[in-house]
């Protein structure tokens, strides 16, 4: 019943009296009787309002409130102010009754029958008990007036608190009453309270849940058999989660869905890869016996089986839906923004208005118990679920709940009394449900899915289970758990109570049930006496979306064709730098708008912004989609980049890229929430499912991506070997030593040195604006997909040297891993020194030699880290042969790039036979902290570095 309808009972009973009474208690509280004032002290802001609304006028403040008469008859009726006559008791129960029902609404779950072993302890909260609100035994069995409340006109209190047990205190427990919005709230509590929270299924239906979850632990069993002690992490325990499954597929199929994007962790991985995913037993069999999963011939470290990851249709219905399962590392959560970015990037492109987008891609996440709540990737995840930009319209959570984590149990897991109390940040509704009721997990897949399919938004579901096993097959539980281990020893499983409860109900026989089982298991046997002989045929990596690219060669330049026509350029100059007619631009933005026009209209002095938005437009123009994201991206943190101006009158937006040409595609560039780790990871999952895309992760400081750094390690560096996933995203990281401290200096490209092998991914730290126009555009005008690292500018964005022209982006021009020195050397063999160098510190060794007037040291850039340009090295210093060869850098010895460089550097060397042998260091000596915090002696020890580079 709703505030409206509480009223409506009430004040149709008698208006003025209660609004008589409500009077007399705004006065005084005191001067009305305890039951009344326990009432209104109780009631909510919506009551409250309605109640006030009810005296009338707030300008009108009426007449005094008559006083109310005592009871004038042995019935205990009063006369109301009107004369009239009004049952203060029945209407008193009401009110009453209304607050218990409210009461199990918000804290009936805290007296559900959760855990499957009865270790959890019921807390049934004192307002759920009928003396709370002032009845007693006699009043029981007296009949109460709901108007319509839990489906009652008229009810009993026992048959009150009968239908709110079974609704909210069953093997079922909600929490809805957090969620702020009506309707979201409204509908819950009529999808479970019309229903009495349960599903009736059909006969075919309860078999195909038997059948489920018979295959579930069928599969378990027939591996614990065959490889006793192997890892598998298996679901035992928790097997209702595959038909639970099934049921988000089959009724999303119904409302519109078309698409899921899994990610989980290792508990049940493998059970979901044959039973949800369709892999086959056969092919996962041969994984058990050692095979590879690839073909012969495709290369790749591979991982352990319950990393994994796999793609198929399924059909329910007629409905076909296709799945797709996320590979994972070990790092449980990691994969959640992933999924989440790579399902916006399939919405995107099925096309269609927002709403029809979410309707037909789901991202599907399970956990762990101890993870989701543990995890802060969780938080920041589901922190994302409703910004712009990053809104999938609504991630379904599973949480295996094994009540325990590794060996830890709950109460060393959380604060709180879920693990599922994170989600309350987003007002997600949470369904807690007892995993040995598969019926009742299964029902609650139903509900979960139908309302992300209504209102888009984030849904839990906690299924309480067990972890039959240790943490994995091999591990010893009884150790730290003896009393949770005892109970599960003699425990039956789930199947078992499900098959007994079906026997009961006349469903079938004993024999139908054993039945069953066996087919399953002979089934199994014939799959793995195949996958002796099992060759793996296909790979998935190049298909859909990927279909067309190739696997990258190793040699070679490999700079793709970057430059632009004269025409697309001038297309994107018109858009660059003007604005509507009664747009109000800013004063100091309409200055750095004519700077630009000026660089188009000379063809000279292009700046690192005005490249790279070239860079952009260019794609866009060309049919491919940008996406940039990060904290500040629309300004750039420098206040350099001004993608999206803001009108100065109105604060109304444009975007000048989205402006070149009518047919275009779409740029798309978001500020980014305060989150590192997220964010990339929600952009690597969209780089994932579109390699057509353009897209961009930007760090709002470089070493700020230390914040991030699993996904990278675990994701960016590695999917490739590991499983056979490419990614085209870029990593824009502000890099450079300017005696802004250590926190502001370094984007440690020595870690992502340390990375790199096997040609998984480029880092790059370009000197020019050009070289980072060529650079971005490389990224898809070639016929394969890398990560790039690019080590940004800050004091460059505005360098009066770092300046490119506008010939250096078009004709033939393109991207160079090595820039030569432009020094007219008129006898290369005089040349006494080659500093080899990247990034910023060219610029500052060039200016000293050019004051100091040296002509007989040459400076070459190394652009491109990694691959490493090794060929290219070598031609050029073969010029040099009586030169010696230092590398320079700023950053400190142990870290920057030395360590990586310096003997691909001797290997160049020795290739040529130079005479030098190998290069020698000259930058900041070994150090704890990237930088120094204080600016004199930043400006000490650059300047130092710079001199010894100099000096021969």
């Amino acid at each position: 019943m709703s505030s409206h309808d509480v009223l409506g009972f009430l004040t149709n009973t008698d208006a003025n009296y209660l609004s008589d009474i409500y009077t007399r208690y705004l006065n005084d509280p005191t001067s009305v009787d305890e039951s009344w004032k326990t009432l209104f002290d109780s009631l909510d802001d919506d009551l409250r309002s309605l109640l006030s609304e009810s005296q009338g006028a707030s300008w009108d403040k009426g007449l005094e409130p008559l006083p109310i008469e005592k009871p004038a008859n042995q019935n205990g009726k009063k006369e109301s102010s009107k004369g009239g006559m009004v049952n203060e008791k029945a209407l008193h129960d009401s009110v009453q009754a209304y607050r218990l029902v409210n009461a199990y609404r918000a804290r009936g779950h805290l007296d559900s029958d959760l855990d499957p072993l009865g270790l959890r302890k019921r807390a049934p909260h004192p307002e759920l008990k009928p003396e709370y609100y002032g009845f007693t035994v006699a009043d029981y069995d007296r009949p109460i007036y709901l108007g319509g409340t839990l489906g009652f006109e008229k009810a009993t209190l026992r048959q009150i608190i009968t239908r709110c047990q079974e609704t909210y205190c069953g093997k079922i427990g909600v929490e809805y009453t957090h969620i702020q919005d009506p309707e979201q709230k409204a509908w819950i509590q009529e999808r479970i309270e019309a229903v009495h929270n349960r599903t009736d299924f059909s006969d075919d239906g309860k078999k195909a849940i038997l059948q489920r979850l018979t295959a579930a632990e069928g599969f378990e069993k027939f591996l614990h058999v065959k490889y006793p002690g192997t890892k598998r992490f298996g679901i035992d325990g928790g097997e209702a989660m595959v038909p639970a499954i099934e049921q988000i597929m089959k009724r999303g199929g119904q409302l519109g869905l078309k698409e899921i994007v899994v990610g989980m962790a290792h508990r049940g991985r493998l059970n979901v890869l044959t039973n949800v995913m369709g892999k086959s037993f056969t092919s996962m069999f041969s994984l058990f016996m050692g095979k590879s999963d690839n073909p012969e011939g495709v290369l790749g470290s591979g991982d352990v089986k319950y990393h994994l990851g796999a793609s198929s249709d399924r059909d329910f219905d007629g409905n076909q839906v296709h799945l797709s399962l996320n590979a994972n590392p070990s790092h449980l959560e990691v994969v959640d923004p992933v999924v989440v970015g790579k399902a916006k990037a399939k919405q995107e492109q099925h096309g269609g208005i927002d709403d029809e987008q979410e309707k037909q891609v789901l991202s599907l996440l399970l956990h762990g118990d101890a993870a989701f709540a543990g995890q802060g990737l969780v938080a920041e995840t589901l922190m994302l679920s409703e910004i712009e930009g990053y809104r999938i319209g609504g991630t379904i959570h599973f949480i295996i709940n094994n009540q325990i984590g590794f060996t830890t149990s709950p109460l060393a897991s959380r604060s709180g009394p879920y693990c599922t109390d994170v989600a309350k940040m987003i007002q997600a509704p949470i369904f807690h449900v007892n995993g040995d009721d598969p019926e009742a997990v299964t029902h609650v897949a139903r509900i979960a899915i139908e309302y992300r399919q209504q209102f888009h938004k984030d849904v839990v579901i906690d299924m309480y289970c067990y972890r039959r096993n240790g943490h994995n097959e091999g591990d010893e539980p009884m150790f730290t758990q003896p009393l949770m281990y005892k109970k599960i020893k003699d425990h039956k499983t789930t199947r078992e109570l499900y098959a007994e409860r079906l026997v009961r109900e006349g469903l079938m026989s004993e024999e139908d049930a054993k039945a069953m089982d066996t087919a399953f298991n002979d089934e199994l046997e014939n799959s793995f006496k195949a996958a002796e002989d099992y060759k793996p045929n296909n790979v998935d990596m190049l298909e859909g979306r990927w279909s067309g690219l190739k696997v990258a060669e190793r040699d070679g330049a490999r700079r793709g064709k970057t430059a632009l026509d004269q025409k697309v350029v001038d297309k994107i100059s018109k858009a660059l730098t003007t604005t509507p007619d009664d747009f109000n631009l800013n004063s100091k933005i309409q200055r750095q708008l004519e700077a630009k026009a000026d660089m188009f209209k000379s063809g000279e002095g292009f700046d690192w912004a005005t490249a790279e938005a070239l860079a952009f437009g260019g794609l866009l123009a060309e049919g491919f989609p940008v996406r940039l994201s990060g904290q500040d991206c629309q300004r750039g943190t420098f206040s350099q980049r001004h993608s999206v101006l803001h009108d100065q009158k109105d604060d109304s937006l444009y975007t000048p890229l989205n402006n070149i040409e009518d047919g275009q595609a779409e740029y798309t560039v978001l500020n980014s929430p305060l989150s590192e780790a997220a964010v990339l990871g929600f952009e690597y999952g969209y780089s994932l499912a579109e390699p057509h895309a353009l897209t961009i992760w930007e760090a709002q400081f470089g070493d700020f991506v230390n914040g991030a750094q699993v996904v990278i390690d675990q994701f960016i560096s590695s999917s490739e070997s590991k499983w056979l996933r490419m990614s085209g995203l870029v990593m824009l990281l502000p890099h450079g030593y300017e005696g802004q401290g250590p926190e502001h200096s370094s984007a440690r490209p020595e870690r992502f040195l340390q990375l790199c092998a096997e040609d998984n991914m480029q880092v790059v730290n370009c000197s020019t604006p050009a070289n980072y126009f060529h650079v971005l555009r490389r990224q898809i005008h070639r016929d394969f997909r890398k990560p790039l690292i690019i080590l940004t500018p800050k004091s460059l964005l505005r360098h009066k040297l770092c300046v490119s022209p506008l010939s250096m982006m078009t004709g033939d021009s393109t991207f160079h891993r090595v820039l030569f020195d432009d020094m007219n050397v008129k006898n290369p063999k005089k040349v006494k020194r080659v500093i080899l160098c990247t990034g910023k510190v060219y610029y500052d060794l060039f200016q000293a030699r050019e004051e100091k007037g040296i002509d007989d040291v040459v400076i070459l850039r190394t652009e491109q880290l990694y691959p490493f340009p090794g060929d290219v090295l070598e031609e050029e210093l073969k010029k040099y042969p009586n030169a010696d060869v230092v590398w320079c850098q700023e950053e400190p010895e142990n870290q920057g790039y030395w360590t990586f460089v310096d003997r691909r550097i001797e290997a160049s060397m020795a290739a040529i036979k130079h005479k030098a042998g190998r290069p020698k260091y000259v930058g900041r000596k070994s150090s704890a902290s990237p930088a120094t915090g204080l600016l004199k002696t930043h400006n000490a020890e650059q300047q130092k570095l710079v001199d010894e580079a100099l000096t021969v």
